[in-house]
């Protein structure tokens, strides 16, 4: 299972079951959401390290550095920091 660091502390490991924003919420972390289809881009975050892919591509815009969780799962290992 791909383990995910957040904010250079905290790990936790993806189940493979739904999007990164599920398995953060899942985790207790808060992270701002809306839609949870990738078109507002309230749940941004920044990639770290690691690589990510898009279940869907999202319509919001997203600068480099950053990825929606809301419609994204990691490619193995990932480090992320949650923005406020």
């Amino acid at each position: 299972m791909p383990k995910v660091q957040v904010n250079s502390d905290t790990l936790l490991e993806y189940d493979n079951q739904g999007n990164l924003l599920t398995a953060l919420e899942q985790a207790k972390f808060h992270v701002h959401y809306q839609c949870r289809q990738g078109y507002c881009g309230a749940c941004r975050c920044r990639l770290v390290s690691g690589d990510i892919r898009y279940l869907q591509e999202p319509l919001a815009f997203v600068r480099s550095g950053e990825f929606l969780p809301c419609c994204s799962i990691p490619i193995g290992d990932i480090a992320i920091e949650l923005v406020d």
